[in-house]
């Protein structure tokens, strides 16, 4: 197929994410990849000289461009399941240019442990070898074997091999919020940070039962083994079951995790194929470590109109303690109607959370305890465990700040980071004044407006 007949086909192809696979002239896979947007990814492929004269010698990957005969493409509901997918294909086949471009990298795996409450972790090849054999081909040269990380670990399977850990780290996070599982070396849930904030549900403490814990192990097993949608379909059956024999409560927490897995928000995922990590930056004073907050995505709401006339909503991004503007959003209400903010701010919480935004470690509303009773609800009917803080001004100016108990536990303790944040009253006021003046900036916008009309 020559250049130009693969331009054509290139500029048809859907703009969704997925696994583009690039053929050889004999028919055979020469290159896996995946994208957040096929086309956009592919495309940028062929804006390079593909003469055989006039390689490309940037990366192995551009060199062997010129010999693409024919490329096709496997579109996937979110890109964390183009992840997974593109791992399986390359383990299948083994394109000789997948890898060619990893010779100097050390690829890395999940690994379920075999232990009574079983773990998921992330370890490179090079941990793994003693333990679970794996071809030497996926070793990078020179390497060195380690021991230490897997001494007193037993390995019941391993998925991969996966190039990017940090992509892995991103995916897990991801897994386990709609799957939470422990983590931690320890046989205990005594002093567990994950167990406070939701993200372990605690099988040491008997907050989870084993069979319930055995069914979170194997969903993700089920993902990782790119076998989301026989997922789905099973979980669907059992909640019509749930329901049948009235197991109510159980069956709405079946179905927000489905509703979870059908709308991932995987964008945090897409950042970190495109863009390195900001590594944190410190609020307040900079020799102060008491109020570090890093790798914090901050999200405040307010909502904006006269007597439920011109109402208008804002949401506003602090990242590391700082404004991220170009991630503002504003929002003209459509359903509400009358003086009703605490409608309001559930029709911009709703709305925003259709989108595949990256999703927020903290929930800063404008409001008080309707508003912050709405959003914990409403949060936890989608699946979602974030924090809320619902911030108010009292009587005499001060913010009164109302914090969320996001999960159902009576030993619930704020985070290190949400403490952090509430001790910087500065930061706080900060934040509120932004939303509010973003909010009241787009409701001018819309009296104005009619007034010129």
């Amino acid at each position: 197929m020559n250049l130009s007949v693969l331009k054509n086909k290139i500029s048809k192809f859907p703009q969704n994410p997925g696994i583009y696979v690039f053929y050889g002239k004999k028919r055979e896979i020469i290159y896996i990849g995946k994208a957040t947007n096929l086309k956009s990814r592919i495309s940028s492929y062929f804006r390079f000289p593909t003469d055989a004269n006039l390689r490309i010698t940037n990366r192995p990957i551009e060199a062997m461009i010129h010999e693409v005969a024919d490329i096709k493409t496997i579109q996937t509901d979110s890109v964390l399941e183009a992840l997974i997918l593109e791992s399986n294909l390359i383990k299948q086949h083994q394109p000789k240019y997948n890898v060619k471009e990893k010779d100097d990298k050390s690829f890395s795996y999940f690994v379920v442990t075999r232990e009574e409450f079983p773990r998921i972790i992330i370890l490179r090849a090079t941990d793994l070898w003693d333990k679970f054999p794996i071809p030497k081909s996926q070793f990078p040269k020179k390497i060195q074997i380690s021991k230490s990380k897997t001494k007193n670990i037993k390995i019941k399977k391993t998925y991969g091999p996966y190039v990017s850990k940090k992509q892995m780290e991103i995916a897990l996070k991801i897994i386990r919020k709609i799957f939470p599982f422990h983590s931690n070396k320890q046989q205990t849930e005594k002093g567990c940070l994950d167990f406070q904030i939701g993200s372990c549900p605690g099988p040491y403490a008997g907050a989870i039962t084993a069979e319930d814990y055995k069914k979170n192990i194997h969903g993700i097993r089920m993902i990782l083994e790119g076998k989301k949608k026989s997922l789905v379909k099973r979980m669907e059956r059992e909640m019509k079951e749930l329901s049948k024999n009235n197991e109510f409560e159980k069956a709405t927490e079946l179905r927000n995790k489905i509703f979870a897995l059908k709308h991932v928000q995987d964008v945090a995922l897409i950042s970190a194929d495109t863009h390195s990590v900001e590594r944190g930056a410190w609020s307040g004073d900079k020799n102060d470590t008491r109020y570090a907050i890093r790798d914090m995505r901050i999200e405040a709401y307010d909502i904006s109109n006269i007597s439920g006339q011109y109402a208008t909503g804002s949401m506003v991004i602090f990242k590391n303690s700082e404004p991220d503007k170009s991630q503002y959003r504003k929002f003209r209400i459509k359903t509400i109607q009358g003086a009703d903010d605490v409608g309001m701010m559930k029709e911009v919480l709703l709305r925003r959370f259709k989108n595949s935004w990256p999703q927020p470690d903290l929930i800063f509303l404008d409001g008080g305890k309707g508003h912050l009773n709405m959003g914990e609800k409403l949060l936890r009917e989608l699946g979602l465990v974030i924090p809320v803080l619902a911030v108010a001004k009292g009587l005499n100016r001060k913010s009164q700040i109302q914090i969320s108990n996001f999960k159902i536990n009576p030993k619930f303790q704020i985070s290190k980071e949400i403490l952090n944040i509430l001790k910087n009253k500065n930061l706080v006021k900060k934040i509120m004044d932004e939303a509010h003046r973003f909010a009241l900036g787009y409701h001018r916008k819309l009296r104005k407006n009619n007034l010129l009309a």
